[in-house]
This record gives structure tokens, sequence and C-alpha cells, in this order.
């Protein structure tokens, strides 16, 4: 018992996973839905449908049942995640748990996933200790940690992505390992592709992880590539149809549909209303400086520092060493956060929610501050002054954490002032999260049933409401509010500053000077 636990000790990525997990158990409940996901969930309680065997043999079998109830909106998303995960949230929910709840700490503990493989990833390139620093300073940074609880769509594709590249590339060394037999360069690249292929089945930019293992898989056998091309076409296949499997929307036509969400997906068209330096815009016709402006202010203080010393560092480093694999392999990371950038830079797609469509392209950025973490560590002797320095970089994440529980995801940095001097400017609870503490904090002001009119997305406040609270849809029915009726308004895009704006507000959430929605009462 004593050398395994010296052994755990010796891989101190887990004690960073128990520390997370500890904190997530402890705050999981905190959350409250967010507007994609009661419809989201829907759609993976629909999908043992088209599983179901009887379904297929009963003479009626109708794809569309495994939809969901919006169906034409998440048939083109890949339900590879709700597939893995639905099962684990049954089983909380059948020990008592509610939907919401057993959703998010799946959610959360799914994402430590994809802090691990950051953590075996940075370490291709760096001591163990600067690939644990660099994998802290990421998985405590707001944005991602409230993600982590309350998005089932972005976080999940981070983590298939980032296991994508990562054991892409081993399973390139492992193929160009002359020591290795026939059957275990085969064994190699079976978990690999799966993971490609469910990333792809979540998001059509999937194959972008399969691109760069297979360039940097070309690198490593030079003019051997020949005996490369049959492990990569079992790589693609099995990747295909690992994407097949987990996508029922591709069973009817899978080339024709998706060609179809590829280019649908090219673009992300949408009507979204964004609010953005205090004027709202429509999420296509946002300026060019709506991603770097997000980049750099969504993210703690020290990351962009750490991030271009540990460029000109880990350069500077490969290079002294000489080995030209870990030179083009680092570089593939590079490219796979600058490619993405440089898109949307040229092509301008419909952006909208900050940063939460780009997740997947953060970890290179977390990857290339292991350098300068490394740097610290090697440079600085005195233990306790280097532990000082890192304590110092990693707290702003931690106290953005702490202070905007459970609206974590809502955090900017000081560049802007904070959360609260970001509020009017730019989009803070954009989800709706906040409905939850609302409807709560409302109800146990109550001493008499109520009709609550909710402006936007009922159906998120209506799954919190009790028996004293009669949860209705604003919209089209603005001539039956009547004296004493409640409205609860959000602030995405300052609709609380429209919606009865006469009307005395009773109850705020809100952290900081940043209010996230309100409840007024109809005088």
């Amino acid at each position: 018992m004593n050398s395994r636990f010296k052994r755990l000790v010796q891989k101190p990525i887990f004690i960073l996973l128990a520390v997370n997990i500890l904190a997530g158990l402890l705050v999981f409940r905190d959350y409250g839905l967010s507007w994609d996901e009661p419809l989201f969930y829907d759609y993976g309680n629909a999908l043992g449908y088209a599983y179901s065997p009887r379904a297929w043999l009963s003479g009626d079998f109708d794809l569309s049942n495994s939809y969901g109830a919006s169906g034409d909106d998440h048939k083109t998303r890949g339900p590879a995640y709700l597939l893995l995960a639905r099962e684990p949230v049954y089983l909380l929910e059948a020990l008592g748990l509610d939907e919401a709840s057993a959703w998010h700490l799946i959610n959360f503990l799914f994402f430590q996933l994809g802090v691990y493989f950051l953590y075996r990833l940075a370490a291709r390139w760096m001591r163990p200790s600067a690939a644990l620093t660099a994998t802290a300073l990421f998985s405590w940074q707001p944005l991602l940690w409230g993600h982590a609880f309350i998005n089932p769509k972005d976080p999940p594709f981070l983590v298939f992505f980032l296991a994508s590249v990562c054991l892409g590339l081993e399973m390139a060394d492992h193929l160009a390992d002359e020591t290795k037999t026939n059957k275990q360069k085969y064994g190699s690249l079976i978990l690999p592709a799966v993971l490609l292929g469910i990333a792809t089945s979540i998001r059509v930019l999937g194959p972008l992880a399969g691109l760069l293992v297979v360039i940097y898989a070309i690198s490593r056998f030079h003019k051997r590539i020949t005996a490369f091309i049959p492990h990569l076409i079992l790589y693609g296949i099995l990747a295909i149809l690992a994407m097949f499997i987990t996508w029922p929307f591709l069973w009817e036509n899978p080339i024709l549909n998706f060609v179809s969400v590829l280019s649908f997906m090219s673009d992300n068209p949408t009507n979204l209303s964004v609010l953005f330096g205090g004027e709202v815009y429509r999420a296509g016709e946002l300026p060019r400086r709506y991603l770097p402006f997000m980049l750099a202010t969504t993210l703690t203080e020290p990351v962009w520092f750490l991030f271009f010393l540990g460029v000109v560092a880990g350069y500077i480093k490969l290079f002294r060493q000489k080995i030209t694999d870990h030179i083009v392999s680092l570089s593939l990371v590079f490219l796979w956060f600058a490619i993405l950038i440089v898109y949307v830079l040229l092509r301008r797609p419909a952006v909208y929610d900050g940063l939460r469509h780009f997740l997947f392209i953060l970890p290179p950025i977390f990857i290339f501050t292991g350098f300068a973490f490394e740097s610290i560590i090697h440079r600085i002797a005195p233990i306790w002054l280097r532990a000082g320095l890192i304590f110092i970089l990693l707290l702003p994440g931690i106290a953005g954490i702490v202070q905007l529980h459970p609206y974590e995801y809502a955090y900017y940095n000081s560049f802007v002032g904070g959360t609260s001097q970001a509020f009017r400017q730019y989009e803070t609870d954009y989800w709706l999260t906040c409905y939850q503490d609302a409807v709560k904090s409302l109800d146990q002001t109550l001493d008499r049933p109520v009709d609550l009119y909710v402006h936007r997305e009922a159906y998120i406040a209506e799954y919190y409401a009790s028996e004293n609270i009669a949860v209705r849809e604003l919209r089209g029915a603005l001539d039956e509010v009547i004296s004493g009726d409640y409205v609860l308004v959000n602030t995405r895009t300052n609709e609380d500053r429209k919606v009865f704006k006469e009307a005395p507000i009773v109850l705020q959430v809100r952290r900081g000077d940043a209010i996230f929605c309100v409840v007024k009462q109809i005088p």
C-alpha cells in the first residue's frame, strides 16, 4: 500500500485532479441551468431510440424521434458525449440528485480528463513540475471552471480534441518505433482513432486534430512513409466509423449530411444579439477585434505574459537540444491555436458568447506557459521564493473562482476593471444561469402564490419554481401582466433596462457591481 501511495505522489497530476474533484463535489449543486442545457439534455434522453433494436424492428422506425424536442437545431450536433454521459447521469438521479445537478457533476468530472491530457501532452517537452503548474493555471481559469459545469457542448469537444492530439502524437511515436511489432503498432492506433471520430462527431472541426497527427507522423517516418500508409488508412477508417456510429444524423445520408453540416458550421450563421463595447451588434457583424479582446480579457492577467515568454523559452530550449521531433510536434501545437485565430480574423464568421466556441484552442496557450514556468523553476533557487511566485501567478484564477462563484464563466480580468466594470459594456451571464438564484430567492420572500413572467427562456426558471410560483412566458403575454405580478429579466444586452423599466426592482442577482438578472414587481 505504501509503495502504491509513493507512486501516486510521484505523479503530481493526480493530486491536482483530486483537489479539483473534491472542490467540484462541494459546489456542483450551486450552478443553475444554462440557456442551452435543458433541450440538449432532452436530446440525450431521446437518443436511446436510435440505438434500440426493438425500435429498429418495430416497422415504423423514425430516426427523427431520437433528436428530442429541438431536433432541427441539435441533430446537426453529434451526441457522442451525451451517449457516454447519460448513463452515469441516470445513476446519479437514481441516487437522489436532480437532473441538472447530476449533469453538472458529470460535466465537471469529465472535464478533468482534459486537465489530465493537458498535463500529459505538456510533459512531452518539459519537466513534470512545469507541466503541472501550467495545468493548474489552465484548470483554475474562472472561465473554464465555470464552463466545466454548465456547458455540455464546448468543454467535451475540448477534451476529445486534446485527447486526440495527445494520444495521436504518442501513436505516431509508437508507429515509428522499429522495436514494436505490427500487432503492437496496430493496437496503438485504435484509441486515438476512436477519440478523433468522437471529436468529429461533436464538432466538424475535429479532423483538424487528425491532420496535426498525420503531419507529425509523416515527419517521423521521413523516407519510410510507405510503411505508414496502411496504419494511416486504418486510423482514418476507425475514426470515420466512430463518428458514424455516434452521430445518428449521418445514418440517413452520411456524405451529404456531413457536408451540409460542415458548410453550415463554417460560417455559424445566427442573428443573435451581442453586447460589445457598450453597443449591441448582430453576431455576424461584430468587429474583428472581438475575439482578440475576449482572449485578452477573459483569461487571467499572467496568461499572455507567460505565453509569449514561453514561446521564446520553449523554442530556445528545443533548438539547443536539437530534437527535431520535439520541434515539429511543438510547432504543430502552436498551429492548432494560430490557424483558428487567423481563420476567424480573415473569414469573420458569426461569433458570440465570448470564447465559448473557442475553448478548444486554449490548451496550446497553457502548454507554452509551461516553458515560462520551467524557466522560473530553473532560475530561482530558494524553493520558498519559487513557490511564492508560482502562487502569485495562480492567485488571480483562484480569486476569480471564489469571488464569482457560481458565475465564474462571466469572468473578466483587471485589464478591463474586472467583471464589475465589464458589466453594461460586455456580456456577463449570457447563458442566464442566474435564474436559479433569482427564483429560489423570490420563493423565500413569498407568503402567497404569484405569477412570475420571464422575459427569455422561461423553461429554465420553471425548473426551479416551487408550487408558489407559476412561471409564464412574457413574450406574447404583455397584456396579461397585472399589478402585483413579478417579472424576471436578465441583463444580457442590457434587456433589464428595456423591459418594464419603470417597475421597481425587488431582487437582484449580482456579483460586485455586475448584475446578472433582476426580479421586478408590477406596481
